[in-house]
């Protein structure tokens, strides 16, 4: 009994994991189903967009800043060893519009984003609101969740764009100012050297993480346990799954995109 006792744990877990992908894989469909189906709110739909769209690009653009110039440090450090420092702008745009603007832009969403979704709808299944909802004849779902979820799924991609522009000009700024590098041909190396498809591919990976990112948030506050705690554990809960899924995510799709 004691030898297959650390086998029977392993099978417990496994088993919790793919119970919780099933149920979130059915919260999916179940939120697809009502996407297009009337009725719609609106309001909600707007205040959503405005509040994960708008208010996220602070964040947002600061994070692509920095990354862009610290992209160009690190590729000129490196490229330097082998005689190859030319390459900073055209590897700082394509590195922020495939990976890092998708990626670091889902990341910040994530924390800001599915944190205050799952603790607004946690906070609203604790007070009883949710229920008060199924008694005036609302569908949860469409008027919670559906809204939120198209919101992020058009606004994060927006805010890739805005992230990939402004993390190519964090490189500019530091290849220009501090790397020596000619003004006009560190522009039209970047002109020259990214592809349409580079920012597209970076664009569908934004809606595919915010769909995440909002989906988990619901997913987690309309599953809130009752009382103060356990409002915080589905916050938590929603950050940690949204990030891994947005990694994992990434990688399938860069993996789609660029196998050839």
């Amino acid at each position: 009994m004691s030898i297959l006792a650390p086998l029977a744990a392993l099978g417990r877990t496994v088993l919790g994991g793919l119970a919780i992908l099933g149920r979130l894989a059915l919260f999916a469909a179940e939120t697809l189903s009502h996407l297009f189906r009337p009725p719609f709110y609106p309001k909600e739909f707007l205040a959503a967009l405005m509040q994960i769209g708008w208010f996220s690009l602070p964040v947002v653009g600061m994070t692509a800043l920095f990354t862009g110039g610290a992209l160009a440090l690190q590729i000129y450090a490196g490229g330097a060893r082998f005689s190859a420092e030319a390459v900073v702008p055209s590897i700082v745009a394509i590195g922020m519009a495939r990976e890092l603007g998708p990626v670091l832009g889902g990341l910040m969403v994530a924390a800001r984003v599915a944190s205050s979704i799952a603790a607004e709808i946690g906070t609203m299944k604790v007070t009883e609101q949710i229920d008060a909802l199924v008694t005036l004849s609302t569908h949860p779902m469409k008027y919670l969740t559906v809204p939120r979820v198209l919101a992020a799924t058009l606004a994060v991609p927006v805010l890739v764009a805005v992230g990939d522009s402004i993390g190519i000009f964090g490189g500019y700024l530091v290849g220009v100012n501090r790397l020596g590098f000619n003004p006009a041909a560190y522009l039209k190396n970047t002109r020259d050297f990214l592809e349409i498809w580079d920012v597209v591919s970076g664009l569908w990976k934004g809606a595919a993480f915010g769909f995440i990112v909002a989906l988990m948030g619901c997913y987690y506050g309309m599953h809130s346990e009752r009382g103060a705690q356990g409002v915080g554990r589905a916050t938590k809960s929603a950050v940690v799954a949204a990030s891994v899924l947005i990694l994992a995510t990434n990688y399938l799709l860069t993996e789609v995109f660029f196998s050839a």
